[in-house]
């Protein structure tokens, strides 16, 4: 590749949904959450393939992000208004200061396994010779109504177009995309600043890129409202390209992932941390402190600190609306 290779990784975000073991002031990429590493360690860890390394992250999670990975750089962003702003911020800052380059963006709180490196080269190969944007998609492993999907379109001189991207499915629909090939959307991209600025420029960012331009990002953030990439950019741009991951994956997002990354004991119970369990079964159990759960199942008991949370699994999305509740009362 006749240019460097940039990684991003995108740790601003709280994690609310993995509550009260992240909270306002203990983001999740800042967990280990059952490793011997925080998240956003290990996702430094393995974006060894790039040529330079930035964390983009908020202003009170800097010097965390900087102790938690010490040989990345770190940007920090004007206002937290979601990945669309944060992203075209990072393009344009590192632009300014690596040049013309293929940006890999990362989140910070996925577990991957496998062959995540080879993936990216491909991603970053695939941005610079379409001159377009990469997402990579990840093979479905049950139907999940958690994940948004993509819908593959015509094979383009060897690189796949996505044909659109779907929102989050229920049940049903998320069969039928299984069926029909479709791939998770997880939020892992690539393209070069140039392309996706010049993107932006077409949407609902153009403010924002405008204000970057005349060195004011302040004044671009104030003009735009918080909105995903996907929605801003990626579901109304043109050149728009998916690579197959040759990884496995899991979005770190809720305590019921727990169950699918982490060792369970006999009875099917994830544990972190100090737990005793009796006659209980398929239980996510974490505290930093004592939990035990007697006769129990299906459940979410969760413990740090002064907070306790309890919930069923099914029910493990739902931690949002604890947090919103919270927030609203200036207990988060």
């Amino acid at each position: 590749m006749d240019r460097p290779v940039v990684a991003v990784v995108l740790a601003g975000g709280t994690g609310t949904r993995l509550y009260p073991a992240s909270r306002r002031d203990r983001p999740k990429q800042l967990l280990e959450l059952g490793g011997d590493r925080s998240l956003l360690t290990r996702t430094v860890d393995r974006a060894g393939f790039a040529d330079e390394i930035y964390v983009l992250t908020r202003d009170r999670y800097a010097d965390a992000v900087r102790e938690a990975a010490p040989g990345a750089a770190v940007l920090v962003e004007p206002a937290s208004k979601d990945t669309g702003p944060a992203l075209a911020y990072a393009a344009h800052r590192i632009r300014e200061q690596v040049g013309e380059c293929v940006l890999c963006c990362l989140p910070s709180d996925h577990h991957v396994a496998g062959d995540f490196a080879d993936t990216m080269r491909t991603a970053a190969a695939t941005a610079l010779e379409t001159r377009g944007l990469v997402t990579v998609g990840i093979e479905p492993t049950r139907p999940a109504t958690g994940y948004g999907y993509i819908a593959p379109g015509s094979d383009e001189s060897g690189h796949i177009a996505v044909d659109r991207f779907v929102e989050k499915p229920d049940a049903a629909q998320a069969r039928e995309f299984d069926d029909r090939g479709f791939s998770w959307n997880a939020g892992i991209f690539a393209w070069t600043p140039m392309a996706f600025l010049a993107a932006a420029r077409e949407t609902v960012l153009a403010p924002l890129v405008d204000a970057l331009d005349r060195d004011d990002p302040a004044a671009g953030f104030a003009a735009v409202d918080p909105i995903s990439v996907d929605h801003a950019v990626l579901e109304v741009a043109d050149d728009v390209y998916v690579v197959p991951a040759e990884f496995t994956w899991d979005d770190l997002g809720s305590w019921d992932a727990l169950l699918r990354v982490t060792e369970r004991d006999e009875d099917g119970n994830a544990v972190l941390g100090d737990a005793l369990t009796i006659d209980s079964t398929d239980c996510v159990l974490a505290t930093d402190g004592h939990v035990s759960a007697v006769g129990v199942s299906d459940l979410v008991v969760a413990s740090y600190g002064d907070r306790t949370l309890v919930a069923p699994l099914d029910d493990a999305e739902r931690v949002r609306e604890v947090v919103a509740r919270l927030r609203d009362s200036g207990q988060f």
